[in-house]
């Protein structure tokens, strides 16, 4: 996978699309890709060093999993969005299909996001069934396309380049939020899109090919992105494998979403349009949407900070176009929370934006405008200064406070104290703060969402920041459920667990027979 490539680079001039591709690669060239004699010499081709990279990798992973495992020690959990992906995954471990309870009884998850490639992880939660695992997993993924990154720049530049690039893209806000969001089936694509954009440097063009087309089996949008790939592809004069690409990524993006997802959800739709047309209950045209696209000054900050974090040396590289599909439906939805620096959106754009820094740099050094080179000659180390200043705002900042690693507080206490009260095989209806903890042996439902169940198990944080507060959990869990009857199992801080006292329906929704 990480194997060097011994061909000359691409000799366009700097900043423009080569209009075609002249025949076999090139020979090899001792020299940087558009440099002259006088950049320096490039890092041989045959001898970039893997064991800096694999040390840096390993870093980074710890880093990373050590952030999300104690958040999620600590009942820290974001979202629902961990428990969700445990329950699919735990579905795909047992050879079943995947039903996720949490977003309704019997919910089949292909009908909501199309990421069947989520059960490759069934082998791990076989050796490790809990929602650790995933986090696990999803660190991994993300230091695998950091180590793409950095290689591939030393490759390109030499010197100390690769490391810079390293640090810049494994600190980069994008990825650090994404570990800060909990699990998200897009890990995937962080080391895919890394690897896509490596063939595309290094003009192997049919492994740029092979490694975009997984992308459609990670996410229903990601199939624009591959369409992006083959425009390319194209372009670099792979006009056959270009043109072929760019319709497989148009078709899998059409029948994904117009056929796949309606077919597997209950709604017979996808639901998702309507974060585009629709802003709460009020209609919103197309073309309303798409002149709204910067209205806002949280996504005017988004796209600063996205180009800012490579020193701006992206602009550079054709490469950039990628980024393009996942962010014209973030700035076309009416959901702020696609809009900024938070959550896992921006995580995918990170090994893209750093290898178009690393090809920047490349088409920069031979400019004719002496500031251009000397500017390239910085801008890797620029980025990652930029990486390193901005984490002290960014999530990996907790891992030096003593107060991320105690997990013996009285809230964890209390709440592992509810958990013990949980029978394992229970139905159990809850919220955010236990999900996660109880999906890998329960049944679990988002509560409230679950009519008609009659759960086994009422479980509530009282402190979660309901609209209203709970004055009587029992009463509380019997409004949810008018078919049964409730009693107080358990007490403990703002935890409360209610058991159900009359008989399990004899039709559970949601619940096929065995």
């Amino acid at each position: 996978m990480l194997e060097l490539n011994k061909s000359g680079t691409d000799r366009s001039e700097p900043g423009r699309l080569p209009a075609q591709d002249q025949g076999p690669d090139p020979a090899p060239d001792p020299r940087p890709a558009d440099a002259s004699p006088s950049t320096g010499p490039a890092a041989s081709a045959d001898r970039v060093p893997l064991r800096p990279y694999l040390l840096a990798g390993a870093v980074l992973c710890a880093l990373y999993f050590l952030y999300a495992y104690f958040q999620y020690a600590r009942f820290g959990s974001p979202s629902w969005d961990l428990g969700i992906f445990e329950q699919e995954v735990r579905a795909y471990a047992g050879f079943d299909a995947p039903i996720v309870d949490i977003k309704g009884p019997g919910y089949l998850i292909l009908g909501d996001h199309f990421s069947p490639i989520v059960a490759l992880l069934a082998p791990l939660y076989w050796i490790w069934p809990s929602a650790a695992s995933l986090l696990f997993a999803q660190a991994a993924l993300f230091a695998l396309g950091t180590v793409v990154v950095g290689r591939t720049t030393q490759q390109l530049l030499g010197g100390r380049s690769g490391l810079c690039a390293t640090v810049a893209c494994g600190l980069s806000w994008g990825i650090q939020e994404a570990v800060k969001a909990d699990f998200h089936e897009i890990a995937f694509a962080v080391p895919l899109l890394a690897l896509v954009c490596r063939a595309l440097l290094l003009k192997r063009y049919t492994a740029a090919l092979l490694w975009s087309l997984p992308l459609v089996l990670v996410k229903e949008d990601l199939g624009a992105t591959v369409a992006v790939v083959g425009f390319l592809l194209f372009v670099y004069g792979r006009r056959l494998q270009g043109a072929l690409l760019a319709a497989f990524g148009v078709a899998a993006f059409v029948v994904t979403l117009v056929v796949l997802i309606p077919a597997a959800s209950s709604a017979g739709r996808y639901d998702y349009w309507t974060k585009i047309d629709k802003n709460g209950e009020q209609d919103v045209s197309m073309l309303d949407s798409v002149l709204g696209v910067l209205d806002s000054s949280v996504k005017i900050e988004m796209l600063v900070f996205l180009i800012g974090i490579t020193a701006f040396m992206a602009l550079r590289s054709p490469l950039t176009l990628l980024i393009v599909p996942t962010l014209g439906w973030r700035l076309l939805s009416q959901d702020s929370n696609h809009w900024g620096m938070v959550w896992h959106y921006s995580a995918i754009l990170m090994p893209v934006l750093f290898l178009a820094l690393a090809d920047g740099v490349r088409r920069s050094r031979g400019s004719r405008r002496p500031w251009l080179a000397s500017y390239a000659e910085v801008a890797v180390p620029v980025a990652a200064a930029i990486a390193v200043t901005m984490t002290q705002h960014l999530p990996l900042r907790d891992l030096l406070r003593p107060e991320t690693y105690r997990t013996d507080d009285a809230r964890s206490q209390a709440a592992r104290a509810a958990l013990d009260a949980i029978p394992a095989g229970s139905r159990v209806e809850t919220d955010i703060t236990l999900m996660a903890h109880l999906t890998s042996d329960r049944t679990v439902y988002w509560v409230g969402g679950a009519p008609g169940t009659a759960p086994d198990i009422v479980a509530i944080n009282l402190d979660f920041g309901w609209s209203r507060p709970i004055q009587d959990p029992v009463a509380y869990a019997e409004q949810l459920h008018p078919e049964a009857r409730y009693r107080l199992k358990h007490r403990g801080g703002s935890f409360v667990v209610m058991e159900r006292t009359t008989p399990e329906p004899a039709d559970i929704p949601g619940v096929r027979d065995g």
